[in-house]
């Protein structure tokens, strides 16, 4: 297969991956509308079956009591889930025919780099629903992975090139997929962040009700918060180590306040303060679901605006 025909393969999964994606947002969203009423209707159906229900099972009462238009809605999260990880793999596909076409890893640019953001994204979720249901959370986490493609080919997209001196290193492997594990774990997080603000908003006011109601509880929320920032933030940690180490190898100096690396380490900061505070001070609830959302706009400073708009030693990574 020459280089051409993996070029327009590569291409092509990525879109595909985009259209499944748009289908799989369309059945989150038909899930998220559809109110959460199964606690209710378990309950019910324990009930029914306590009271010496001949024939009758948990499983066909609670068919029997949950809304119709719910039961359509978990079969739209079950739908959206299952094009999530075909998604997933149209993308994977696509970055990988993209590697073997420019012949390295394919993190050579920002399009390269978007796209295994993409495949990083739906990845942390995926492999995370295997062990909860977060079919609630798919509406945002497939937004954000649609978005980061789209801004991928239509701004970002260039032709594979050759890796500069700088970027001829093993750690390019191991700083940026470490990097690009903790950028998916960050979106999960500020996903689950700003969903947490909606549902204590509903309850502190009697509220929840309508799409809210399909969320878990609050405090739910805030832990699961808690426990994808604590496993993405030593991660975070030996990425910034490692780009350090890289550096040095490839500039004779291990720090240097470059704006990529100065934003860097704002975001190492902001999320050791949230870890802290919550340890140390006690901060949960809202102050730590702000902390949350502002590190994962200074990785996305990091992310985006220092290779787009500022001029850097990092500059390579432009479009």
């Amino acid at each position: 297969m020459n280089s051409a025909t993996l070029a327009e393969w590569s291409n092509a999964a990525v879109y595909a991956s985009m259209v499944t994606l748009t289908f799989s947002l369309i059945a989150f969203a038909i899930n998220f509308s559809a109110r959460g009423q199964r606690g209710v209707a378990r309950q019910s159906a324990s009930v029914s079956v306590s009271a010496g229900g001949a024939g009758v099972t948990p499983a066909d009462e609670e068919r029997r009591t949950i809304p119709a238009d719910d039961l359509r809605g978990r079969r739209a999260g079950n739908i959206g889930l299952a094009l999530a990880w075909l998604a997933f793999g149209l993308l994977l596909m696509g970055a990988t025919l993209r590697g073997i076409w420019a012949g390295r890893v394919p993190w050579g640019n920002m399009y390269e780099y978007s796209l295994s953001s993409g495949v990083a994204i739906l990845g942390v979720y995926l492999v995370w629903s295997l062990r909860r249901d977060l079919r609630w959370l798919g509406l945002p986490i497939v937004g954000a992975t649609l978005l980061t493609l789209g801004l991928a080919v239509t701004v970002l997209y260039t032709e594979a090139a050759q890796l500069v001196p700088a970027l001829k290193s093993w750690w390019l492997v191991i700083h940026v997929s470490a990097a690009a594990i903790c950028g998916g774990a960050f979106t999960f997080a500020a996903s689950t962040a700003g969903l947490y603000l909606w549902r204590d908003r509903a309850e502190r006011k009697d509220r929840v009700r309508g799409a809210v109601a399909n969320l878990p509880a609050a405090a739910k929320l805030d832990l699961l918060t808690y426990r994808v920032l604590a496993f993405a933030f030593p991660l975070w940690t030996f990425a910034v180590i490692a780009g350090a180490i890289w550096a040095e190898n490839a500039w004779g100096r291990y720090w240097g306040w470059d704006p990529k690396e100065t934003w860097a380490f704002i975001t190492w900061v902001i999320y050791a303060g949230y870890l802290h505070a919550r340890s140390t001070a006690g901060w949960r609830g809202r102050r730590a679901a702000y902390i949350a959302i502002l590190g994962w706009a200074a990785f996305l400073i990091n992310y985006f605006g220092v290779n787009l708009f500022v001029n850097s030693l990092h500059s390579y990574a432009g479009v």
